[in-house]
Order: structure tokens, then sequence, then C-alpha cells
């Protein structure tokens, strides 16, 4: 009963506009003052312990490889490339929304990042365009999402570092859900451009325009090759290949584009170590809310809830898959990944499941979380962007929403969507 009260009260704290890392924070503090349950230093102790990790110093990495790509104007070429690939195709601006997305997820691995420097590239063009402004904050929404399952990802390294799993294994098995959701995305895109009479773009498609935004473009799709490469490959750590990547990000900008100045190199890194440090203050808060959930059985309570469905593997997925899409709705994504996905983890590895499938799912349906109202992060930078109503983003957002729905229950029942790439690189026996 305590910990039922002590998630109500974190959701409506949230729901108020607290910020997440404060209240995580304030939480088991007020606990412990009103219970004397542990001394007051344990707070801080098990906020270090949360932060204590290697791999999560590659986090600033990704963030400044992100700004530095926008800065250098690289991202600005990924557009142009992915609309030279989709055509005269309808609803071409919307498709490449979701192309664009799907470059810059290889490059990032933030879902907020994704939604803010596509949103502000192709949310103005695709209103000039005809486009509904909750239309076009929805897809630019619903595919950030791509940003975090496509390698790197931030919160894979979060998670590989809660549950202690491979770093590599989960950016290889993160790649085909990644494609398959960026397809999903685009079918949908076109049922309803064919419906809604959206437009298409004047050029057709031609091989020497996609070859020429593709030369154009080359150094920018070096960035992700390297990366998941060397991560992949075991060539480096995945902190040497963020600080590799964010190297390659920084001198294709100085000397290949020549795009980045003084000034904006400076605001690139101001902004990259800001909103890493937003990350690091939800992970270290995470932890002593972790330690008043364990503490109070909650954690036990809902493992055992879970594994009561372990008998009848549909009913298992589908209560799994629910949970984690409710659970989105309220909670922030990070927060989510860092308290609940080791326990989804375990559940699942319980139940037979292989650890990186069941991190892969955790991912997965907690960043599409991320954009689900009423709470999602994303949801609210896109509409903010394009100066929609909320309410007629999130309606424009429901199909997307309902799809990825299904994708997720089948990354739950189907392993070799997950493990099939993870395997055979050599990650699983």
């Amino acid at each position: 009963m305590e910990s039922i009260l002590l998630l109500v009260i974190l959701v409506v704290l949230i729901l108020m506009g607290a910020p997440v890392g404060f209240t995580l924070i304030l939480i088991p503090v007020v606990y412990i003052l009103i219970t004397d349950a542990a001394p007051l230093i344990l707070i801080p102790s098990q906020m270090f312990s949360a932060i204590d990790a290697v791999p999560l110093t590659a986090i600033p990495f990704f963030m400044l490889t992100g700004e530095l790509m926008t800065s250098a104007t690289i991202t600005d070429r990924l557009v142009t490339l992915s609309q030279r690939l989709i055509g005269r195709m309808r609803g071409s601006m919307a498709q490449a929304n979701v192309l664009v997305s799907m470059f810059f997820a290889g490059m990032n691995g933030s879902v907020v990042a994704d939604t803010a420097t596509v949103g502000s590239l192709l949310m103005p063009a695709m209103k000039k365009a005809g486009y509904p402004a909750a239309f076009a904050a929805g897809i630019t929404a619903v595919s950030s999402t791509i940003g975090g399952i496509i390698p790197p990802s931030i919160m894979m390294i979060v998670l590989a570092n809660a549950g202690g799993i491979s770093v590599g294994a989960l950016f290889a098995g993160g790649i085909i859900p990644g494609i398959m959701i960026g397809g999903l995305l685009m079918v949908i895109n076109y049922f309803l451009a064919v419906k809604n009479n959206y437009e298409r773009s004047q050029e057709p498609f031609s091989w020497g325009a996609v070859y020429t935004a593709g030369k154009q473009a080359s150094f920018a799709l070096l960035i992700p090759i390297v990366l998941v490469g060397a991560v992949v490959g075991g060539i480096a750590g995945v902190v040497e290949a963020g600080a590799l990547t964010a190297t390659i990000a920084l001198l294709v900008g100085l000397f290949v584009y020549r795009t980045i100045n003084w000034d904006n190199c400076k605001g690139a890194f101001v902004r990259a170590f800001r909103n890493s440090a937003l990350v690091f203050i939800i992970i270290a808060a995470s932890g002593p809310f972790s330690w008043l959930l364990t503490s109070l059985g909650a954690i036990a309570e809902l493992e055992e809830w879970l594994l009561s469905y372990a008998h009848n593997p549909f009913l298992f997925a589908l209560v799994l898959v629910i949970f984690i899409y409710l659970l989105g709705m309220v909670m922030d994504s990070a927060a989510n990944i860092i308290i609940v996905g080791p326990v989804i983890i375990d559940v699942m590895v319980k139940a037979g499941y292989p650890d990186v499938q069941a991190a892969l799912v955790c991912v997965v349906g907690f960043l599409i979380g991320s954009v689900t109202p009423p709470l999602g992060v994303a949801y609210f930078t896109a509409a903010a962007i394009a100066k929609a109503r909320l309410e007629k983003v999130a309606l424009a957002m429901l199909p997307y929403l309902v799809a990825l729905f299904f994708l997720l229950f089948l990354l739950v029942v189907i392993p070799d969507f997950t493990m099939w790439l993870p395997g055979i690189m050599g990650f699983t026996s």
C-alpha cells in the first residue's frame, strides 16, 4: 500500500510540472525524515552509486555529436538526401521526416534531440506545404523514437549499465527494430497522405540526384558507420567510440564543410553538456527512489505479479506491453528505463526470454512512452515547435501509436527481431 501511495504521489507531482529528478529525490528524503527508516546520508550515497559507471560517460559525447552535426549543417544534408531518396512519393515530406530521423538516429541517440532538430528543419516546411500543424508535430514526435532505438542509443547505454548487459549486443539488436519502426511509420504515412491528398515532391526520383546528395552527406554518413562498427565489432568501447565520433563531427564541421565557427562551436558544447547534466540528474535521482521501492517490497511485488502470467506466453506478452505503455504515459521514459527496466529484464529472463531481447523491449516500449500523452516530452516538444494544440497532436499520433503497440507485442513474441543480429555477430551463444 505504501509503495502504491508513493507512486501516485510521484505521478501527481510530475503532472503538476515538478522536475522529474527533483521529485525522485524528494520522495525518499521525505519518507526517511518521516519514518527514520535509514540515515539521510544514504540519499547522496545512492545517487553517487547510480552514476558511478564508466559507460555512462559516453552520454555527453553522443549529445555533443548531435549538437555539432546541427551546427555544421550536417542535418541539412541528411534532409536533402532523404528527400532525394523519397522522390515523388505521395506525402514525400512526411516520408522524408521519418527517413531523416533514421539517419539522425545513427549519430545522436536521443529522442528529444531528434524531435527538436528534425522538427525545426521540417515542420515549418511541412506546414507551408499544406500539412496540418498537428500532423506535422505528430509524425515528427513519433519518428523521433527511432533516435533512441537505432544505435547509438543513450537509453541503451543506461539500461546496459543497470542490467549488466553488453552495450554492443544491445546496439546490434536495436538495428532491426529501428528499421521496422521506420518502415511501419512510412507505410502509415502513405495511406494517410493518399487519404488526405497530401503533397508530393515535384522532383522525380533520380539516381543521379541521390548520388549527388549522398556524396555531399558522405562524411555525415561516416559517423554512424564508425560508431556502431567500432562498438559492435569490439574495436572500441562505447566511451572511446563516442569520443571518436564527436571528434569526427567537429573536424568535418571545421575543415570539410567549414560551417562551424567559434560561436556555434561554443554553443554546441554548452547545449550538449547542459542536456547531459539533465540526463545524469535523473539517473542519480533514480538511485534513492529505486532503493525506496526495493525496501518497501514494491519491486518484488511487481515481479511476482508479472510472473503470474508467464504460464501463457501470449497473455504474458500482452500484459507486459500494456503495462509498459500505461507506465510510459505517466512517467518519464528515462526514469522508467532506469527504475523499472531492470525489473522487467529480470522478469523476462525468469520467464525464459534472453536478456538482450528483454532490454530492447524495455527501451523500445518506454521510448514510445516519450511521445505518448499526457507526459511525453517529445510530444510536448513537437507540439511547441509546430505551435499546435496538444489534443490535436495526440489525435494525429493515434494511428501510429496503435501500430507501434502491435509492433512492440511482436518484439516480445518473436525473438528473432531482436536476437538475430546479436546472434550472428557472436554476442549470444
